[in-house]
C-alpha cells in the first residue's frame, strides 16, 4: 500500500475519533442539561416565563414598531406631498408667466425675458420661511426641450426610478396631469458613495400655451426618519430586554417563595423515608405552604406510630415463633423417639398399625424438617445468622447437592444434564448454606419439572460464581419470578406438593444468598419451564456487578433475538439484582 494512502487513511481515523469525542462530549453536555431541567421545578417556572415574556415582547415590540414607522412614514409623506404641491404651482405660475411676456414682447418687437426656470428654482430651493435651505432637491426635466431642464444639488435625470417615471408617463398619456405618484428608493446620488433612502415624488406641470409639458421631481432625504427609526427600535429592544429580564427575576423570586418551601417538604420526605421518624416540618404562617407543612407533620407522626406498632407486633411474632419452635423441639424429641420405638416394630403390628407407625414417621420427618426452617428463619429475623466461609470449589458442591437429589429424581423420572466448566470455580463461601441453596432449587425443579429433564450450569468469571438450574415444566407467570420467594406461597394452591416440602424452602435459600452478598433470581414464563440463577461473589464481602450466567435459558434467547429482527421484545423483569448485568 501507498504511504500517500496509509496517511490519509490515518488522517480520516483521526477525524473521525475527533468527531466522535466530540459527539460523546456533546451527548453528555445534553443529559446533563435534560437532567437538570426535569429535576428543578424553579428552572422549568423560570424557562418558562422567559419564553412566554420574549414570545410577548416580540410581538408587542414588532406592532408597536410597526405601528410607529408607518406614522412617521405618513406624517413625512404627507408633508412632503404638501411641499411638492405648492412648488408645482409656483413652477406653473412662472411657466404660465413667462409665455405671456414673450407673447408681448414679440407683439412689441422686444425682446423676451430670460428664462423664468432659473428663477423659480431659486425660489423653490432656496431658504425656508424660518431662513433654513430646504432639505430637499429638485428635478425639472422637459422631455421634449432638454434644454429647459434644472436641477438642484446633486441631482441628475439619471436619479429618477425608471418605475416612477413610467407611471408619471402613463398619467401624461391620460392626461391626468394633476395626479401625483411617489415611492420610497435607495438613491445614490453624483458625489456619493453609499445610496440614500429618498422619497420621491412626481408630478407634470402642463403649459397649456404651449403645450409643453414638465416632469417635476422633488428628492425628499428620508434619513432622519430613518434615523429616528432606528433610534427607536433600539429603545424598544433594550425596554423589551430589560422587561423580560425583569420579568425572569420576578418569576425566580415567586418560585423560590413556593418551590423553597417544596424542596425542604422533599428533603424531610427523603430523611423520613430512609427511617428518620422524628423528622419534622417547621410550620409558618396560616397559608396553603403552612397547611401543607402541618399536614405533612401529621402524616409523619401518623406513620411513625405505625411503623413503631408495626415493629412492636413484627417483634411479638418473631419471639413467638422463636419461643414455639424452641418449646417444641422438647416435646417433640420424647414424641420421635416413641415413633421410631413403634416404627421398628411395626413388623409385629397388624397391617392397620403398621401403616399408622409409617404415617407417623412420616409426618414426624416433615414437622421436624418444619421445625427446623422455622428456627432458621428466626435466627435471619434476629439477625443472629452468620457464614462459616472456607474457599471451596463451587462444582463439587454442586456434585453433592446432585447426588442428594438423585433419589428423588428418580422416582420422578426425571435426569440431570450437568454443564460444568474445566477450570476450578473457587469461591469463599459457607459450604453448608450453599448446598442447601442448590438442593432446594433441584427439589423445586423435580417438583415444578414434570418428569423432564433438569438443566444444572455452572459459570464463573474474574469477579463471581453463578449456578442456574433450568426446568421445563409449567414455568412462572408475570410477576410471580419476585413472589416465588415469599414465605409459604406457591403458585397454584390447588396444586399437591409431591414432596412435602414446608413453603420456607425458597425464602431461606434467598436469605443465605443475601448473607453471602449474592443474588437468587428466576426467571419463567407458562410452557416454557423456569430457571434459578445463583450469583455469588468469589471473595467475601465483595460487591457484584454481574452475573457470569444469563438469566434467560440461552434457548430462549436466541429465539427472542431472532424473532426480534421482526419485532422488538420486552424481556420480564429479573428481581433482586436486576439491571446490574446483562440479562
Amino acid at each position: 500500500m501507498p504511504p500517500t494512502t496509509k496517511r490519509t487513511r490515518a488522517r480520516r481515523r483521526t477525524f473521525r475519533q475527533i468527531l466522535g469525542g466530540v459527539r460523546r462530549r456533546v451527548r453528555r453536555a445534553a443529559g446533563k442539561v435534560r437532567r437538570v431541567w426535569r429535576r428543578s421545578l424553579q428552572l422549568q417556572v423560570v424557562t418558562s416565563t422567559l419564553v412566554i415574556s420574549v414570545t410577548v415582547v416580540v410581538v408587542l415590540g414588532a406592532f408597536l414598531f410597526d405601528q410607529i414607522n408607518r406614522s412617521v412614514v405618513k406624517s413625512s409623506q404627507d408633508s412632503s406631498v404638501s411641499e411638492a404641491f405648492a412648488d408645482r404651482l409656483q413652477i406653473a405660475d412662472a411657466l404660465a408667466l413667462d409665455t405671456d411676456e414673450q407673447s408681448k414682447a414679440a407683439d412689441s418687437g422686444k425682446k423676451g425675458s430670460p428664462n423664468p426656470l432659473d428663477e423659480v428654482m431659486d425660489t423653490v430651493t432656496g431658504s425656508g420661511e424660518d431662513g433654513s435651505k430646504k432639505r430637499y432637491d429638485v428635478l425639472i426635466l422637459n422631455r421634449t426641450a432638454p434644454g429647459q431642464s434644472r436641477a438642484s444639488g446633486s441631482v441628475v435625470p439619471a436619479n429618477v426610478p425608471s418605475a416612477l417615471g413610467a407611471n408619471l408617463k402613463r398619467n401624461v398619456d391620460k392626461f391626468e396631469f394633476g395626479k401625483i405618484v411617489g415611492s420610497i428608493e435607495e438613491i445614490t446620488f453624483t458625489g456619493q458613495s453609499q445610496p440614500m433612502l429618498t422619497y420621491v415624488v412626481g408630478g407634470v406641470v402642463h403649459v397649456p400655451s404651449t403645450g409643453q409639458n414638465y416632469e417635476v421631481y422633488h428628492f425628499f432625504p428620508f434619513g432622519e426618519e430613518e434615523e429616528l427609526l432606528s433610534n427607536v427600535r433600539l429603545a424598544i429592544v433594550v425596554v423589551g430586554l430589560g422587561l423580560v429580564l425583569l420579568l425572569a427575576a420576578i418569576a425566580y423570586l415567586v418560585t423560590r417563595q413556593v418551590v423553597s418551601p417544596v424542596r425542604l417538604a422533599r428533603q424531610a420526605a427523603e430523611r423520613l423515608a430512609a427511617g428518620k421518624l422524628d423528622e419534622r416540618l417547621k410550620v409558618r404562617g396560616e397559608d396553603d405552604l403552612a397547611r401543607l407543612a402541618n399536614s405533612f407533620n401529621e402524616m409523619a407522626a401518623n406513620l411513625a406510630l405505625k411503623i413503631h406498632q408495626l415493629e412492636e407486633l413484627s417483634q411479638v411474632q418473631r419471639q413467638f415463633v422463636s419461643d414455639v419452635s424452641h418449646e417444641l423441639r422438647t416435646p417433640l424429641t420424647t414424641v420421635r423417639m416413641a415413633a421410631d420405638l413403634l416404627y421398628d416394630a411395626r413388623e409385629d403390628f397388624d397391617p392397620m398399625a403398621s401403616r399408622s407407625a409409617e404415617l407417623m414417621q412420616a409426618q414426624l420427618e416433615r414437622f421436624e424438617s418444619m421445625l427446623a426452617d422455622l428456627l432458621e428463619i428466626s435466627r435471619y429475623d434476629a439477625g443472629a445468622a452468620t457464614l462459616d466461609l472456607d474457599p471451596v470449589d463451587v462444582r463439587e458442591v454442586v456434585l453433592r447437592a446432585i447426588g442428594d437429589s438423585e433419589a428423588l429424581a428418580e422416582r420422578h423420572a426425571t435426569r440431570f444434564e450437568l454443564r460444568l466448566p474445566n477450570e476450578p470455580c473457587m469461591a469463599e463461601i459457607d459450604n453448608r448454606r450453599v448446598e442447601r441453596i442448590l438442593r432446594n432449587l433441584l427439589f423445586n425443579a423435580i417438583e415444578h419439572g414434570e418428569g423432564r429433564g433438569i438443566v444444572v450450569t455452572v459459570g464463573a468469571d474474574r469477579d463471581a460464581v453463578a449456578v442456574a438450574v433450568r426446568d421445563h415444566g409449567i414455568g412462572l407467570k408475570a410477576g410471580e419470578d419476585t413472589m416465588v420467594f415469599d414465605r409459604f406461597w406457591r403458585a397454584d394452591p390447588s396444586r399437591a406438593r409431591t414432596i412435602g416440602g414446608t413453603g420456607l424452602g425458597l425464602a431461606i435459600s434467598r436469605e443465605d444468598a443475601t448473607l453471602h452478598g449474592g443474588w437468587l433470581q428466576a426467571w419463567g414464563q407458562p410452557g416454557e419451564g423456569s430457571q434459578f440463577r445463583l450469583t455469588l461473589p468469589r471473595s467475601a464481602g465483595a460487591d457484584l456487578k454481574g452475573s457470569p450466567l444469563s438469566l434467560v435459558p440461552p434457548e430462549i434467547e436466541m429465539r427472542r433475538t431472532w424473532r426480534g429482527a421482526m419485532t422488538p421484545v420486552l424481556l420480564p423483569a429479573s428481581g433482586d439484582g436486576a439491571g446490574l448485568d446483562d440479562d
